[in-house]
C-alpha cells in the first residue's frame, strides 16, 4: 500500500518504513510526530482511489529524524565570453528527514 501526499508543496510516495527528504519543516523537532492530510491518491492492492483534490479521511503520520539536513552544494557559474566576467556561486538546500510510521487511507 502506498499513497501520494503533499508536503510543502511538493509530491511524494509515501510508504511505511520509508525515509523522506522534504524542504525545511519550520519548528519541527527530533523525534516528534507530524500528520500530512493532503493524499492525493491512494493504492490499496490494486485497488486505486483518486481524490478530488483530495482523499478524505486519509493522512499519513511521521516522525521527525533530523529537523535539519543540509543537502549536497550545487554550484552555479556565470561566465560571459571575451567580456573577462566570471562569477561563481554555491547553495546547499536545506531538508528535514521524516521516516513514515504509519499509512491511514
Amino acid at each position: 500500500m502506498y499513497v501520494i501526499v503533499e508536503i510543502n508543496g511538493q509530491q511524494f510516495k509515501a510508504e511505511e518504513g520509508k525515509k523522506l527528504f522534504v524542504h525545511h519543516i519550520q519548528n519541527a523537532e527530533t523525534n516528534q510526530t507530524v500528520e500530512f492530510e493532503k493524499v492525493l491518491l491512494v493504492d490499496n492492492n490494486g485497488n486505486v482511489t483518486v481524490g478530488a483534490p483530495t482523499v478524505e479521511g486519509a493522512k499519513v503520520v511521521c516522525e521527525v529524524v533530523s529537523p535539519l539536513v543540509k543537502g549536497d552544494k550545487v554550484l552555479v557559474f556565470h561566465k560571459k565570453r571575451r567580456k573577462g566576467y566570471r562569477k561563481l556561486n554555491g547553495h546547499r538546500q536545506q531538508f528535514t528527514e521524516l521516516t513514515i510510521k504509519q499509512v491511514i487511507a
